[in-house]
């Protein structure tokens, strides 16, 4: 499946180990940076979603995604792993609950470029989970320096979840990310408690990114 990501914002927090063990399966590894488990909130908006040698559908290849995340490994292999997925496309949904095995929710959103700012909202229908918030790129795009933190946050090529107690994984390739430093302001952020994370109280590190193109590979049972 191909897509385009756009308007990406990158916000992470540092999390302990032990709070983290208890929300991740047994089954993966927690990957760590300077001993601490890192959670993303990642709001962008996608384009041109379609199969391979199809395509798009009209009505079904672009809207926005709301993602929380944090990193693992297994078998050596270093991950993302989802507790979340809004996004505003009940198919999209139903699809990515069935086939990819993760934990996708249907939500009311918009994603508006307002001057230099996106200003992005989200509103789970039939949960109680939330954020509305405007962010905006600052200074020069880069690629991140192999062994940095950007780095590591972000250059991972493939997605793990668990069914049936087996773990399962879906690769993913693009091009490094073409990264910027962020500014963000969040009115309300709640979807990271709803999946039982306590965020700190700290300034998150934040980057962002304008685009992206995706190539994304069916889900395997990993070994």
């Amino acid at each position: 499946m191909k897509q385009i990501w756009h308007d990406l914002l990158f916000a992470h927090w540092p999390i302990p180990v032990v709070m983290m063990r208890l929300l991740v399966p047994v089954q993966l590894t927690l990957d760590t940076f300077d001993g601490q488990c890192w959670v993303g909130v990642v709001p962008f908006r996608m384009s041109g979603i379609r199969a391979r040698g199809f395509p798009p559908i009209p009505g079904l290849s672009r809207f926005p995604e709301l993602n929380v995340r944090t990193y693992v490994t297994y078998g050596g292999k270093a991950g993302v792993y989802f507790f979340s997925l809004d996004a505003a496309n009940a198919p999209a949904v139903w699809a990515a609950r069935k086939f990819y095995h993760l934990p996708y929710f249907e939500a009311k959103m918009t994603s508006k470029e307002v001057g230099e700012s996106i200003h992005y909202s989200s509103l789970r229908l039939r949960s109680a989970a939330e954020f509305r918030g405007d962010y905006r790129p600052t200074g020069e795009t880069r690629l991140s320096e192999k062994g940095s933190i950007e780095h590591w946050l972000t250059e991972r090529y493939c997605l793990y979840t668990t069914h049936d107690n087996q773990v399962f994984r879906g690769d993913i390739h693009h091009r490094p990310w073409p990264l910027q430093n962020a500014k963000a302001e969040f009115e309300m952020n709640t979807v990271a408690a709803a999946a039982r994370i306590s965020l700190p109280r700290v300034q998150p590190l934040l980057h962002f990114a304008r685009k992206q193109e995706v190539l994304i590979w069916p889900l395997r049972r990993a070994e």
